[in-house]
This record gives C-alpha cells, structure tokens and sequence, in this order.
C-alpha cells in the first residue's frame, strides 16, 4: 500500500517541476527548482539531470551527499478564481546515487535521457493541500520509512 493517496499519486505523476529544499556542509539552505519523477513502485520521488548536465556536481547533489534532510514542494495554482492553490510536501532522506541514473529515467518514462548520478527521495513525512481536500486545509502524516538497497 503506498503512502500517497491516489489522488496525491495523480497529481504527482501530473506535474513535472518542484523544488528541492537541501541545506549546505555551511549549514546554510538552499532551495531548486527540479525536474521529477514519482516512482509508483518505491513510492519514492526520483530527480534527475539530462545526460551531461553534471549532476554529481551539482550543488544540490553535494548538500545531499553531506546530509541526507531534505524537503521537496510540488505545487501550484488550478484556478485563479476562485484562488485554489494546492501542493505536496514531502520531507524526508535522500541518497545521492553517482550511477544507474539512464537505466532509472528511462524505467520511469523521463522525457530525456538521464545523467548517470541522480538524486532518491524517500519520505517520511507527507503534507499535502488542495489535492484531496480544500485548498485551505492540511493534510500531514508520517511515513514509516522503508529499507533502501543501501540498508538491506
């Protein structure tokens, strides 16, 4: 059973920008925006580069490898009128993986072909607003986190 509701995996696999909150070895935050992907299997969130882009050498790539904390939002606006914002938040550990990103992007369908590091976002807390309630209500709970390969 996954920790999203349906309705959260609808509008997660419906939205192709969010932004990734990572904070530095200085202790400083710093917030991305970044192409995703939401792997139904996992119920893990998957940000990737295209091929040669560098990612390794990303900033939000070495924040990752120096802590594993952070938080990615997804959201937007359905309507202006009436205004009907609506989003997900997840917090949660992320890896920063140096290969495998080609045969992970094209798994899950990316519309480019991926660079070999990649970035794995496994949540352990789900906020979410207007998806599967008013735009002005929350829902929040935590997730029981789950072995990664790394773990097992």
């Amino acid at each position: 059973m996954s920790a999203f509701t349906a309705a959260e995996i609808e509008y997660l696999r419906s939205q192709p920008l969010a932004r990734l909150a990572t904070v530095g070895v200085d202790g400083k935050p710093q917030v991305k925006p970044v192409g995703f992907l939401f792997d139904t299997a996992t119920d893990e969130i998957v940000i990737g580069g295209y091929a040669g882009s560098g990612m390794a050498t990303s900033k939000k790539f070495r924040d990752v490898e120096a802590n594993a904390d952070v938080a990615l939002v997804v959201d937007d606006v359905a309507n202006v009128d009436p205004w009907t914002p609506r989003g997900i938040e997840v917090r949660g550990r992320a890896e920063a993986r140096t290969s495998g990103g080609a045969e992970v992007g094209e798994r899950l369908g990316a519309p480019f072909v991926f660079d070999s590091a990649w970035i794995l976002v496994s949540p352990q807390r789900i906020v979410s607003w207007g998806v599967d309630c008013s735009s002005f209500e929350v829902a929040a709970r935590d997730v029981a986190p789950h072995p990664t390969p790394k773990q097992v």
